[in-house]
């Protein structure tokens, strides 16, 4: 028989899931984690409510598989299974490994992000923005100044309307002037330019005097003024003045924007740190740690489980099972042990069986002797039988009548108890070959209770729980001389009086499934001494019994890949099973369901 440890609890997820999710959850951990802190610097909040739900769902999902396999642990430590102190004590050599290496890091965090929002808060970010916004709005403002005392001041005529074709270059941050009139319809018409062509546009930006809104991207950098030229007056002729505001004012201005909204998230931080902080440390950190846990959990069982089978092994051993072989999954210094233990059990099976085969000739010589016992026994009465008769034809043969029948029925009674005692050691002797014929179990229990149920009326017999096409690996003939056997030992149980109730049910050990037929009485049930003989030839507790019906079934049962054994309380009654192959793997009606062993 191979033995793998199946007995033992085996994890949820073995060691290879529990590396392929640790190292998903790393991953996921990174990528989240950088979702995570850059939504949070983008707005300073905490989660909402759903995401730290979310959020929280793996850590205690991963924290349900540690406690359960830390109770699988602790159970094992209850019900005293083999390895389980050994298990408890590595287990706990693993966790105080992890709790050491996690404590120096949260530590380490934990300080390192107090000294950073320590001097968050000793940067008075608010006045640096808000001077940086007052110099920008300052540099505006003089540019504008700047941008209306030009048009005020400086004539721009010669450089729309140059004298000899050549313009000069404009005003310091002047870009462009431009000219529009209107037209009898309405519109406007482009009278002249100067300056950078990117600067022209085709339609005054507006239609009054003042300075023009910008728009982007097209004022990008400037900033436009229109007005009305010295010598022209209202609705004549619309000049537009293109300034230069200096090279990246705009963005430079955005950045400054930028870096103000970015110290209003820091401020709001400032306060959500400490939440934050918590919930990094429950969302990402801690399900690294339970994982780890987790991982320490089943490589403990890795490691001590083949010592638990070994020590399981050892026990079933020490209890007469050698037939067990564990199973060797590994080629180290374990899996060599596991492999001598097995080499060791196969040479006790070996000795064993040795001396067993001493033992079945001890067992035979014994038969040999009672046999001889019981043989002589009735020859007794047989030859003073045989002598009365003699005697009386010699001295008085006219009254030979007289002690002729009693004789001869004494002489025939012998020989008869001697013939079934011959017929049930021959049964017992002899070799039986399997069966390879089959029964329907409850035709064969009808047919072999039909036999008894007239001869006992005061017996009930009860055979509901027999269900129909349940067809075992047995001949009818060797199924009716089991039946036979177990009904007549309870009916004297019973003292013809009681109820007898058979039983089928379908079970499944291993690979292989079994009908077990149980037989149930009512009778005086047998006593712990006589249990260990009742299936040792020649034990009988009756005194018309000869002791070969029990060993005579257990053979059957035997031989034909079967197994039998009992239950029984004095005063209460006895309990037979026997289990039998099924036919094939075809699986009958199942009168209350099928069982595991």
């Amino acid at each position: 028989m191979k033995y793998d440890g199946r007995h033992s609890k085996r994890p949820v997820i073995n060691v290879r899931g529990m590396v392929l999710i640790y190292v998903l959850l790393c991953v996921l951990t990174v990528l989240f984690s950088r979702t995570f802190f850059s939504e949070t610097l983008r707005d300073g909040s905490v989660p909402g409510q759903l995401n730290q739900i979310i959020f929280y769902t793996i850590p205690i999902v991963l924290l349900g598989f540690l406690v359960y396999s830390m109770l699988g642990i602790i159970r094992d430590l209850a019900a005293g299974r083999a390895g389980s102190k050994f298990k408890a004590r590595l287990l706990v050599y693993f966790m105080i490994t992890v709790v050491f290496a996690a404590v120096p890091v949260t530590i380490v965090t934990a300080l390192a992000m107090n000294e950073i929002l320590s001097f968050w808060r000793a940067v008075d970010a608010e006045k640096a923005s808000r001077a940086a916004r007052g110099f920008v709005l300052e540099s505006y403002s003089l540019h504008i100044e700047k941008l209306e005392n030009l048009a005020k001041t400086v004539d721009f005529d010669p450089w729309i309307f140059p004298e000899n074709g050549e313009r000069n270059e404009l005003p310091e941050r002047i870009l462009a002037v431009q000219d529009f009139v209107p037209e009898p319809d309405g519109s406007w018409k482009d009278q002249g330019f100067a300056g950078e062509e990117s600067c022209r546009l085709a339609l005054p930006p507006l239609e009054r005097a003042g300075f023009v809104n910008r728009e982007m991207p097209r004022d990008r950098d400037l900033i436009r003024y229109a007005f009305y030229p010295a010598g022209t007056g209202r609705g004549q002729v619309l000049r537009v003045l293109s300034y230069h505001l200096g090279e990246d004012f705009d963005s430079g201005a955005g950045a400054i924007e930028n870096q103000v909204q970015q110290f209003g998230i820091i401020d709001s931080l400032r306060t959500n740190l400490q939440p934050l902080l918590i919930f990094y440390y429950g969302v990402f950190f801690f399900p690294t740690l339970l994982m780890t846990a987790i991982i320490a959990v089943s490589f403990t069982r890795r490691v001590t489980q083949p010592l638990a089978d070994l020590a399981e092994a050892t026990r079933a051993v020490a209890e007469g099972d050698f037939s067990i072989q564990i199973l060797a999954r590994r080629e180290d210094e374990l899996g060599l042990l596991i492999s001598s233990f097995n080499s060791m059990v196969r040479d006790l099976e070996k000795s064993r069986e040795a001396l067993v085969n001493a033992e079945k000739i001890s067992i035979w010589q014994t038969m040999a002797q009672q046999l001889a016992h019981e043989i002589k026994n009735p020859l007794t009465p047989i030859k003073l039988s045989a002598e009365r008769v003699l005697r009386r034809w010699r001295t008085e043969p006219d009254r030979l009548g007289e002690i002729l029948e009693s004789s001869m029925l004494s002489i025939i009674q012998e020989v008869e108890g001697l013939s079934t005692l011959l017929t049930e050691f021959r049964t017992l002797s002899r070799p039986m070959e399997n069966s390879q014929s089959y029964t329907e179990l409850r035709e064969a229990v009808e047919e072999s209770v039909g036999l008894y149920r007239n001869s006992h009326p005061h017996v009930q017999f009860e055979t509901s729980g027999v269900a129909g096409r349940i067809t075992v690996k047995i001949d009818k003939h060797k199924m009716s001389q089991i039946l036979s056997n177990l009904f007549i030992n309870a009916i004297d149980a019973m003292n013809g009086q009681g109820r007898i109730e058979i039983r089928a049910d379908l079970v499944k050990k291993r690979e292989s499934r079994y009908c077990r037929l149980s037989i149930q009485d009512t009778g005086k049930g047998i006593s712990k001494k006589e249990a260990p003989f009742v299936f040792t030839p020649y034990f009988t507790t009756k005194e018309t019994g000869t002791g070969l019906g029990l060993p005579i079934v257990e053979r059957i049962v035997n031989d034909h890949d079967g197994s039998i054994w009992f239950n029984s309380a004095e005063g209460m009654g006895t309990t037979f099973f026997i289990d039998l192959p099924l036919e094939g793997n075809v699986m009958a009606e199942e009168p209350s369901g099928s069982a595991g062993v």
